[in-house]
């Protein structure tokens, strides 16, 4: 029996569900969910294991006109996973869209010499009749390997993705153990799920201008306890007093919703250490974006 494998990003806009997407297939909460857009920033690599395959699925941030330092290394981040990886998934949805973003994302694609498939997400919302227009006008756009409709939060969809991806797999070795799901690092995943948090309990742009550090995961066995101590990092003293709150109740809500989540991850008890910090400007200095890991 011959291995396969592969890597495949999955690229798009922002908030088209790239990131409900890898979690669907990989069945498991890989990378954060917000209705904010340009909720991800970095790559979350996902592995899915078969008898005789193994697929790496990268999710990438959103690809959308850049305005600071920060944007500009989520937009670098996604445009570099075309050529390194095997197939590229370009993924969109029904409803309205950014014409400006998807002609530049198109552009991208011209000269890429592997497989690109079309995903058209959230089809659970709209009707048949008008999936139809947009795969007519998007195939005469760019010729597309695959067009398939999906439902990323349904799964609708996601199983014939699955299928068609397969065959497109070339015999090679596997990159990863077969129990092993994503290559994060459990730093990286502790900053994430504070971090997705802060735009869940935080209704204004404040979660935009915040980056989470972890400063400290330490395992306590005789207390079946993971001691975490994180920083907030915001970009000026107004911010710092939304995550706050008044009488410190905002942070001690995000500290309590992220500390559960971290439980279940961990299957232990946290005790979870969040302080708020000012770092002027840091989504413009480059120097800031690199110590804070983007």
């Amino acid at each position: 029996m011959t291995f396969k494998s592969g890597f495949i990003a999955i690229a798009g806009p922002p908030n088209v569900g790239k990131s409900t997407l890898l979690n669907r297939i990989t069945g498991a909460k890989l990378s954060i969910v917000s209705p904010k857009p340009q909720t991800t920033r970095n790559r979350v690599t996902g592995i899915l294991n078969g008898t005789d395959f193994q697929m790496v699925f990268v999710d990438t941030p959103g690809i959308h006109k850049t305005r600071t330092a920060l944007h500009q290394s989520m937009v670098s981040s996604a445009l570099a996973t075309f050529s390194e990886v095997d197939i590229l998934l370009l993924m969109i949805q029904t409803g309205a869209r950014n014409e400006e973003e998807i002609s530049s994302l198109l552009g991208n694609l011209k000269g890429l010499k592997k497989p690109v498939f079309l995903i058209i997400n959230k089809i659970d919302k709209v009707t048949k009749e008008k999936v139809l227009p947009i795969i007519g006008e998007y195939g005469r756009r760019h010729a597309f390997e695959e067009v398939i409709p999906i439902s990323a939060l349904k799964g609708y969809g996601v199983e014939k993705l699955l299928g068609e991806l397969k065959t497109r797999l070339m015999p090679g070795p596997q990159f990863f153990p077969a129990d092993m799901q994503t290559d994060q690092t459990e730093e990286f995943w502790i900053s994430e799920v504070i971090r997705e948090k802060l735009y869940h309990h935080i209704r204004q742009e404040v979660p935009y201008s915040c980056a989470v550090l972890i400063d400290n995961v330490e395992d306590v066995p005789d207390r079946d306890l993971l001691r975490i101590t994180a920083r907030i990092c915001v970009e000026t003293d107004s911010q710092k007093g939304i995550v706050i709150g008044q009488g410190g109740r905002m942070i001690k809500s995000i500290g309590r919703s992220a500390r559960l989540e971290l439980e279940t991850i961990f299957e232990t008890g946290v005790f979870l250490d969040l302080t708020v910090r000012v770092e002027k400007n840091w989504s413009k200095d480059t120097k800031a974006l690199r110590r804070l890991g983007y």
